[in-house]
C-alpha cells in the first residue's frame, strides 16, 4: 500500500485520506462500508494514542495505517502471502529501544545492590537500620520504575501500554515490594507500625492489580488478532481468550490473599479448629469462579469475527 507524502490540517483528515486510498478499487457493499467506518474510528483512536506519546500527527497516521496491513486481507479474512514470506513474528519484529535497555540494566543493578545489602545485613554484616531502609527503598522504587518503563515499550505483538496504565502497574509493584520490605524491617526491629503498614500496602497492591487486570483491554496488533482468529476453535476458553485467563489469575490471587488474612485472624481469635474454614471457603470460591469464567457465554466479535487494527486500549 502506497502512503502519500502530502500532509493534512489534522491527523483525522490525514487518516481519512489514507484509508480512502487503501479502499480504492474495492467494490463497496453495506457490510464493507460498515467495516470501513469501524476501521476508520479505530484508526483515529490509535492515532490519538500515538500523538499522546509525542509522535507527530502525520507520522502517527502513517504508523496506524501501516499497522492495519492489507485491506483486502482484512475483508477476505486472510491476507495472501508469498511462499517465501517470513513468519509473522519475524516480519513484524520490533527491535528494543537502546535507551530502554540502558535504563533496564541500571535499574536492575540498583535492585540487585539493594538485595545484596539486605542479604548481608541478615548474614554477615551489621548494617545500620537506616542503611536497611535505604536498601529497601532502592529495591522498591527501581522495581516499580523498570516495570512501568517496560510496559511503555512497543513489542512485536503488542502496542505500547498507555502511560497512565503503565504507571498503575508500576505503582502496584511499588506497593507490593514496599509491603515485603516493611515485613523485612519488622523482623529486624519488631516495630508494629512496620507490620501494619506492610499489610496495608500488600492489600492495596492486590486491589490495584485486580482492577488493572480486570479492566485491561486488547493491545494486540492486527496481525496477532488475525493469527488468533485462525486458531479460535482450538483449546479451552483460557487458550482462546488470554485476557480471561489473566483476569482469573488476578481474582484468584486476591481471593487467596483474603483467605490468608482470614486464616490468620481466625487462628489468633478462635483457634486452629475454626481457621481452616477460611481455606475451605477459598477453595469453594475459586472453583465457582473457575467454572463461571470457563463456561460463561462469550460475546461474538463484530465485523464477522474480526477486530480491526488500532483498537483502543486503556
Amino acid at each position: 500500500m502506497i502512503i502519500p507524502n502530502e500532509t493534512a490540517g489534522g491527523h483525522g483528515i490525514y487518516v481519512h485520506r489514507l484509508l480512502d486510498e487503501a479502499f480504492t478499487g474495492i467494490e463497496m457493499t453495506p457490510e464493507r462500508q460498515d467495516l470501513k467506518e469501524e476501521i476508520r474510528a479505530n484508526l483515529v483512536a490509535r492515532v490519538a494514542e500515538l500523538t499522546a506519546t509525542g509522535v507527530a500527527p502525520q507520522a502517527a497516521a502513517r504508523q496506524a495505517v501501516e499497522e492495519l496491513g492489507a485491506v483486502r486481507g482484512i475483508l477476505d479474512g486472510t491476507a495472501p502471502e508469498p511462499e517465501d514470506a517470513a513468519p509473522d513474528w519475524l516480519a513484524h519484529r520490533v527491535r528494543p529501544n537502546p535507551m530502554f535497555l540502558v535504563r533496564a540494566v541500571v535499574l536492575s543493578a540498583l535492585v540487585t545492590a539493594g538485595l545484596v545489602v539486605l542479604v548481608l545485613a541478615a548474614t554477615l554484616l551489621d548494617v545500620p537500620f537506616s542503611g536497611q531502609v535505604a536498601a529497601v527503598a532502592a529495591v522498591v522504587l527501581a522495581a516499580g520504575a523498570v516495570t512501568a518503563d517496560a510496559l511503555r515499550q512497543e513489542t512485536t505483538s503488542n502496542h505500547p501500554m498507555p502511560t497512565g496504565r503503565a504507571l498503575g502497574y508500576g505503582l502496584g509493584v511499588v506497593l507490593a515490594s514496599a509491603g515485603l520490605g516493611a515485613g523485612w524491617l519488622y523482623l529486624h526491629e519488631r516495630g508494629v507500625p512496620w507490620l501494619v503498614g506492610g499489610a496495608l500496602t500488600v492489600v492495596a497492591s492486590a486491589a490495584l492489580f485486580t482492577y488493572l487486570g480486570g479492566t485491561q483491554t486488547n493491545r494486540h496488533k492486527e496481525w496477532v488478532v488475525r493469527l488468533q482468529a485462525t486458531h479460535a476453535q482450538v483449546g479451552d476458553r483460557f487458550t482462546k481468550d488470554p485476557a480471561a485467563a489473566a483476569r482469573f489469575g488476578m481474582y484468584a490471587g486476591t481471593t487467596w490473599l483474603l483467605v490468608l488474612a482470614a486464616f490468620v485472624m481466625l487462628t489468633l481469635t478462635v483457634g486452629w479448629a475454626w481457621s481452616w474454614l477460611a481455606v475451605v471457603a477459598g477453595l469453594v470460591a475459586t472453583m465457582l469462579m473457575l467454572a463461571r469464567m470457563l463456561f460463561a457465554p462469550q460475546p461474538a466479535l463484530g465485523g464477522g469475527g474480526r477486530q480491526p487494527a488500532g483498537s483502543p486500549s486503556r
